[in-house]
């Protein structure tokens, strides 16, 4: 709420604040905290004055106040019990201001229409008289006091319910006062509202040259005539800011928030007022001071400025957008009357009116002026006819008469009437009233202009003394360039948003292409990391052969020792059989390990081949890039080359025939470098196609007989491939059914080595036991030795008897040299021989699979096999 007004209680420990708002808010002084806010009626949207009503038992703790609100009414509430106990004054017949005796006894008002009326306190309640309330409270019906404890609000309710505060019967008796019989009609219209008369203004402004500052915005308020139309302000104001005014701050820079905003409104309620204001240039100029002015009561400035505008600015748009012509001639006409020599100093300066004039006017002299200069000259404006206005300029430039003569440069003009210059004021005042007597009436402005009209109350009169066209016209340009504008920002702003689209589409391309050199350089990377996993993988297959003979090695010679140990204790048939299996082992070894090294070998002549391939490749693209930046250079060798490429495509198809393993790789390269061959050669190959056209045709009668070659060539090989297919299923039958019969011959001459084995110790212990048996009984040592000596003699014989030979295995000299060895070390070694047996052959059917998963059989290309 914004506080304008406040009472204090005859106590001092008490205060009332009231403002533009219905809210009057109660604070404590001693306690320095707001008591309560009371909201009265709905009708008051504004107070205008505050006053207590005394009493003579109260202690100077008054409970009754008077409110003065904006419709002329004046209420009388009781802040305690927030009830409305009387008002005084009508809509019709509204008070102006008003006075409560010391006493309290009697209320003095002013009303709107001059007249001044006397109210008995008495007259409308009796509770002044009453004792001191008792301490107990009647609950009486009807009361509606509200109290809001967290906001601390009390609505002002009626107290009708506790009897009537105005007598009924009473009449209020009304004294008018009695003219005096030589009061003309004149007197009647310099009555002004609040009680004062235009004549004594004037007689008071003369003796002192302005009035009291501290009423002088009362005067003003009161010589304007100000109707204080609430309600039609308050509707231009809810119109909003007109769009003339939205960057009002940026052509004038006005520090203070608060002054541009009240300013920006005012503005905004004229162009909403009356549409030339909005197309007027210099109307902020002329309503800047009175905004200063009034910048806390925006309705008490706009109708100043209005009333200003109205009366003080007539025929200044009449030639609008141009200046006041007219106006300019009349104050220049009083100047050539009262000063020719200047007159035709400035003429001759070339300086007309539109220079020395309408700038003091544009601005209401705000500009040459200080604050107390203006103020003390439109106390005098307004108390006086609107031509005295013009007299006022024309004034200042009869006072300035010295500096001007000494002027000759049009911008040193437009300097002195922009800027403060050294006068007298009250000079200047002075030679006004001067020229308002001596000035003659035919050029007297004041025959042109007409005497002062206040704005009406309710609603504001209409103001169209302007040509309505240009400025219609105004409008709409204005609003066409607004248009334009908007499209413009609005182009401006594609533009921004394309130019920002652009240098991201930039970007992206800068990030697309480090991205492209990021994947070749890891291209590149990845082809060197497989040409090093390939040496890695030629380098592990040679130790893999390496290890495969060492295993075929050590196998062999596993197979030997067990061969030999056996040898010694079968016949001469399983020797020569053991013998042929050892020649078949061997002979199988032999040719699986030359399998392996000429399957390595054939990997190793495909490397090289695939990189002769590869090389030959980058060779043929080199040349073929180097043949499209030529442009047709040489057209027939580039012919040439064609032919070549094409049959070296052939070639290329005919080695993909033999090579199905690298066919869909070769196939793919091939196929990408061949469409980025067609897409260069595609210009070129269109000029030179009837020219070798029937080239082609022999070519392409060639190339269907290669190709009819190839595919007999394909089908033979298949054939072939079909054939050996066959072949090597057969042998792997043969294979797997001769590791089934050396499994049981394998068998079978283990369960024969058991047999033989227990015979030959059963035979032993006999022998044995025979010999002890001879020493035991005989005495014979000789015998014993002689035997031991013939199973040594044996043992020779029977490790020089050739292999081809056989043995008798009733032979007891046979079983003689074995004596020497213990049950327990042969089982030993049976056991280990056996262990090891196994161990090769798990080792033997590990490297089988593991072959037959690298190269399967049915996986084997038609190429291995060609001549």
């Amino acid at each position: 709420m914004f506080v304008s007004l406040w009472v204090y209680r005859r106590d001092g420990r008490t205060f009332v604040a009231g403002g533009k708002s219905n809210h009057l808010h109660l604070w404590c002084l001693e306690s320095k905290r707001l008591i309560r806010i009371i909201q009265m009626p709905e009708k008051v949207r504004a107070v205008r004055h505050l006053e207590f009503l005394p009493d003579s038992f109260d202690g100077g703790s008054n409970k009754v106040l008077g409110v003065l609100s904006q419709d002329n009414i004046m209420r009388f509430i009781n802040i305690e019990t927030c009830k409305l106990l009387f008002d005084i004054g009508s809509p019709e017949e509204g008070i102006s201001t008003a006075v409560i005796s010391p006493n309290g006894r009697y209320i003095a008002s002013v009303m709107e229409n001059g007249s001044l009326n006397l109210y008995s306190v008495q007259a409308f309640t009796q509770e002044g008289n009453k004792p001191p309330p008792s301490m107990f409270k009647v609950v009486q019906d009807g009361s509606k006091c509200i109290l809001e404890t967290n906001k601390l609000i009390m609505k002002v309710t009626p107290g009708r319910s506790e009897g009537p505060w105005k007598s009924k019967g009473s009449k209020i008796q009304t004294r008018l006062l009695k003219l005096q019989a030589n009061t003309s009609l004149e007197n009647k219209e310099n009555e002004l509202p609040g009680g004062l008369n235009k004549k004594r203004l004037q007689a008071l402004l003369k003796g002192f040259g302005e009035y009291p500052a501290k009423y002088r915005m009362f005067v003003w308020r009161s010589l304007l005539q100000l109707p204080e139309n609430h309600l039609a302000f308050s509707s231009l104001i809810d119109k909003g800011i007109h769009s003339a005014f939205v960057n009002i701050q940026n052509k004038y820079p006005i520090k203070s928030r608060k002054l541009l905003r009240v300013l920006q409104r005012t503005l905004s309620a004229l162009a909403h007022w009356a549409a030339i204001f909005a197309e007027t240039p210099y109307m902020p100029l002329l309503a800047f001071p009175f905004v200063k002015l009034f910048q806390n009561n925006p309705l008490i400035c706009f109708e100043v400025v209005a009333t200003v505008v109205v009366n003080f600015c007539q025929h200044w748009f009449e030639y609008f957008p141009n200046p006041p012509v007219n106006v300019l001639s009349m104050m220049e006409n009083v100047l050539a009357h009262h000063d020719k020599e200047l007159l035709q100093h400035l003429i001759k300066c070339n300086v007309t009116s539109q220079v020395y004039a309408w700038p003091l006017l544009e601005t209401l002299l705000s500009e040459v002026l200080t604050r107390e200069e203006w103020l003390k000259v439109f106390d005098n404006i307004f108390s006086n006819h609107p031509s005295y206005f013009l007299m006022i300029i024309v004034a200042y430039i009869i006072c300035s008469r010295a500096p001007l003569l000494q002027c000759n440069q049009a911008v040193d003009f437009e300097y002195f009437f922009h800027h403060r210059n050294n006068l007298d004021i009250t000079a200047v005042i002075k030679e006004a009233y001067r020229l308002m007597e001596a000035t003659p009436p035919d050029i007297h402005p004041q025959r042109m202009l007409e005497d002062f009209i206040p704005l009406t109350k309710g609603q504001y009169p209409v103001f169209n003394k302007y040509p309505t066209f240009i400025v219609d016209y105004q409008a709409q340009e204005r609003e066409r360039i607004r248009q334009d504008e908007i499209q413009y920002l609005r182009e401006r702003q594609l533009a921004h948003e394309s130019e920002a689209k652009a240098q991201e589409q930039k970007a992206e391309d800068e990030a697309w292409y480090r991205k492209q050199k990021l994947l070749q350089e890891a291209e590149e990377q990845r082809r060197k990391m497989l040409l090093e996993e390939e040496e890695r993988l030629a380098e592990q297959r040679q130790r893999l052969a390496a290890m495969k003979r060492e295993l075929k090695v050590k196998e062999l010679q596993l197979l030997d020792a067990s061969r030999r140990r056996f040898l010694s204790y079968q016949q001469d048939q399983l020797q020569m059989e053991l013998k042929r299996l050892d020649d078949e082992i061997a002979r199988k070894a032999s040719m699986r390990e030359q399998e392996t090294a000429a399957a390595v070998q054939d990997v190793e002549v495909r490397r090289m081949e695939l990189e002769t391939q590869r090389q030959l490749f980058e060779e043929h693209l080199i040349k073929d890039q180097e043949a499209v930046t030529k442009e047709m250079k040489e057209k027939v060798d580039a012919h040439q080359r064609k032919v070549d490429l094409e049959d070296h495509h052939v070639q290329r198809l005919m080695e993909i025939d033999r090579e199905e393993n690298q066919k869909a790789q070769i196939v793919a390269a091939e196929g990408a470098a061949k469409a980025e061959h067609k897409r260069r050669d595609t210009e070129w190959r269109l000029q030179v196609l009837r020219r070798l056209r029937r080239d082609d045709q022999n070519r392409e009668q060639r190339y269907e007989e290669i190709v009819k070659l190839l595919h007999d060539n394909t089908v033979k090989e298949a054939e072939l491939l079909k054939a050996m297919r066959e072949t090597e299923e057969k042998k792997w039958e043969d294979v797997i059914q001769k590791e089934a019969q050396l499994e049981e011959e394998q068998k079978a001459a283990a369960a024969a080595d058991e047999h033989r084995k227990q015979f030959l110790d059963d035979k032993i212990n006999d022998a044995l036991e025979l010999a002890e048996k001879l020493q035991r009984e005989d005495g014979c040592s000789e015998r014993l030795c002689d035997l031991k000596a013939a199973r040594t003699e044996r043992g020779v014989e029977l490790q020089h008897v050739p292999r081809s030979g056989n043995i008798c295995l009733n032979d007891t000299s046979a079983l003689v040299p074995s004596l020497h060895m213990s049950l327990d070390s042969r089982r030993e070694l049976a056991r280990q021989e056996r262990e090891l047996m196994a161990e090769v052959r798990r080792l033997r059917q590990r490297l089988t699979s593991q072959a037959k998963t690298r190269h399967p059989p049915a996986h084997f290309s038609a190429t291995a096999w060609t001549p």
